[in-house]
């Protein structure tokens, strides 16, 4: 395609997303896939598409990315939708609160003239905690996710139906800008993973959701998404194929011909301008000018495409996900979704962002709207922590479960955050202490005192331990978030999930299990102040601000723990790197008084102030 047409072709682009922004207003638009073509009102139009999560970034900063996101020259958002992050707790559905608000986020797409395209799994992957499904799902033992079981089919359809019900009206073809949804996702990677379980029942799934979305009333089309040597698996009959990672535009067209009547049209669906981080591995990089190159390739064999992630957030809570290798049982996600994005976390235009911009600006007449300008940022010099309160203290507050063996968080009815196992013995044990059920992260305690940590990244899961008579032994064992990609989704239990075994004997009898969910602040009023090294500890204090903005909480002094500011939950944070800072968007804030409550895991040496700056550190690793 020579440079003229490609003007014109992507001038036709910026008039059809302008349109949309009006579309409330206007008459009805269509969206359809005719002859090996994506057809807006009747006319070819090739998707040039966006990822952001809405869930990773505040409702009050949803207009300023989708304005970053057209600027880049952009005629679509992609975001997924997160089962979990909708139902909060069994049968309780959250589609209204703060960034919530699926339907807000839809409708400021619209009117800042992006078409939208969503992914509702139900599993999602996307380095999200169980990839997006609920954690209470393994409680039912009859139950078996992702596969063709009537319990855990019954319960997506009960998400899908409350999913939909938000959305249908939000279609095109009922004036809205959802002109397509994915059905399952990246599913021929778990057939691939899943060989016990034969192709025939695998795609018995498949269907059954397609026929959900459908029977709940989706009537756009729907869509695909895997590696391209994954198709056999992955695809669904009725539902458009793309392909994930696929720079070989040969290779796409082949196989998409192949599944899909010999004809396109040929999107990539996941284009990575960056990739996810792990802790205490190093930051990932994709070079600019690699995006770039790859981008130009697409624009010019008309391949449609999806960059993910343009915009990736932060991890909020307890919302990150892990995954495995060979090495390492577990790879937890680190807090920033940054992903080397185009649009940084914090909302900034990257080099990355300007080189794409400048690319597709070539062809467009000058067409483009402007940047948006940043979100400002401050800094706190130094916020005083006045009042620590050992966990210890929370204890003698809270009811113990008692059992003669640890329960997993599952068998606690507990989702996230920490558990703390509890055990006197009434006689001596000493030796190899094994914990090989330990699910993720455990400090371990001697009547109050430190004596080791055990961690399931580095598969140490023994130490040496010696326990005086009447003594007791403090496990204290956190959650860091549940796999959400490949065959081990089915096994993703919390806490410790076997024995605890000290010189081969299994140590039953007088457990006793002390629930810390932290999902919210807990109620540190009117306890102690006591502080004590190396026991996991609250630090909270008050500071004031004149004005707001975003900043970055900077915790290089600091251990392993997870902050509040103003009640709102931050997420997690780990000296071992290679994220250093803790991203706090300014609409957060408040002027006048604000409080900051920190939870130390570690506590390797007393704190007594932290501070805010104005750039991130992401890239300091401190485990090689």
């Amino acid at each position: 395609m020579n440079e003229r047409a490609m003007k014109k072709k992507l001038a036709l682009l910026f008039l059809f997303s302008a349109l949309l922004s009006f579309a409330h207003a206007q008459e009805k638009h269509s969206f359809a896939i005719s002859n090996g073509s994506f057809m807006y009102d009747g006319k070819p139009v090739m998707i040039h598409s966006g990822e952001m999560h809405y869930s990773r970034v505040p409702v009050e900063y949803w207009r300023h990315r989708l304005k970053m996101i057209k600027a880049l020259g952009l005629n679509t958002v992609a975001t997924y939708v997160f089962w979990n992050f909708h139902e909060t707790a069994p049968g309780v559905w959250d589609f209204s609160t703060n960034n919530h608000n699926l339907r807000e986020f839809i409708k400021l797409a619209q009117e800042e003239g992006l078409m939208v395209i969503l992914r509702p799994g139900p599993y999602a992957c996307a380095e999200w905690e169980f990839g997006g499904y609920p954690w209470w799902l393994v409680k039912n033992k009859d139950l078996v996710i992702r596969t063709n079981n009537k319990p855990f089919l019954d319960s997506c359809n009960v998400y899908i139906s409350k999913l939909v019900d938000q959305v249908k009206d939000l279609q095109i073809t009922n004036g809205g800008p959802v002109i397509m949804v994915q059905a399952e996702n990246e599913f021929g990677s778990y057939v691939a993973q899943r060989k016990d379980i034969t192709l025939e029942e695998h795609k018995k799934y498949s269907l059954a959701i397609r026929d959900q979305l459908l029977k709940a009333g989706i009537n756009v089309p729907l869509f695909t998404s895997d590696g391209s040597w994954l198709f056999e698996g992955g695809t669904i009959e009725g539902a458009m194929p793309t392909a994930n990672g696929e720079d070989n535009i040969g290779n796409l067209k082949k196989v998409v011909d192949a599944y899909n009547n010999g004809k396109g049209p040929y999107m990539v669906a996941e284009f990575y301008p960056g990739w996810l981080d792990h802790w205490a591995e190093e930051f990932q990089r994709v070079p600019a000018e690699d995006v770039v190159k790859q981008m130009k390739l697409y624009l010019a064999e008309d391949v449609s495409f999806n960059f993910y992630m343009v915009h990736g957030g932060t991890n909020f809570g307890f919302s990150t996900g892990a995954n495995y290798d060979k090495n390492h049982d577990i790879q937890p996600d680190i807090t920033s979704y940054d992903y080397d994005a185009p649009i940084s976390e914090a909302g900034w235009s990257t080099p990355k962002y300007m080189a794409i911009r400048a690319e597709l600006m070539k062809y467009m007449d000058n067409a483009m709207p402007e940047i948006p300008p940043a979100i400002p940022v401050i800094s706190i010099p130094s916020i005083k922590l006045t009042k620590t309160v050992d966990i210890a203290e929370l204890k003698s507050v809270t009811k113990a479960v008692l059992s003669d063996n640890p329960l997993t968080f599952e068998d606690l009815n507990q989702g996230h955050g920490y558990v703390l196992y509890s055990r006197k013995f009434v006689q001596p044990a000493a030796g190899k202490m094994e914990i090989k059920g330990l699910r993720d992260f455990a400090t371990i305690y001697i009547d109050g005192n430190k004596v080791g940590e055990l961690n399931r990244y580095f598969k140490n899961y023994t130490m040496e331990i010696e326990i005086p008579v009447n003594a007791t032994l403090e496990i204290l064992v956190e959650n860091m978030g549940r796999i959400n990609y490949g065959s081990e989704i089915i096994n993703n239990l919390k806490g410790i999930i076997s024995p605890v075994i000290i010189n081969g004997n299994e140590i039953s009898g007088n457990w006793q299990m002390y629930k810390f969910p932290l999902e919210t602040l807990p109620d540190l009023h009117d306890l102690g102040t006591k502080n004590t090294e190396g026991r996991p500890t609250f630090y909270q204090g008050n500071f004031t601000l004149d004005k707001t903005g975003d900043t970055f909480l900077d915790m290089r002094t600091w251990g392993k723990g997870i902050v509040y500011v103003n009640g709102h939950h931050l997420g997690r944070y780990w000296s071992v790197g290679p994220q250093q800072t803790l991203y706090l968007p300014g609409v957060w804030l408040n002027r006048g008084e604000n409080e900051i409550v920190i939870f130390e895991q570690q506590n390797y040496s007393l704190q007594t102030e932290i501070s805010g700056i104005t750039t991130p550190i992401l890239e300091e690793l401190k485990v090689k």
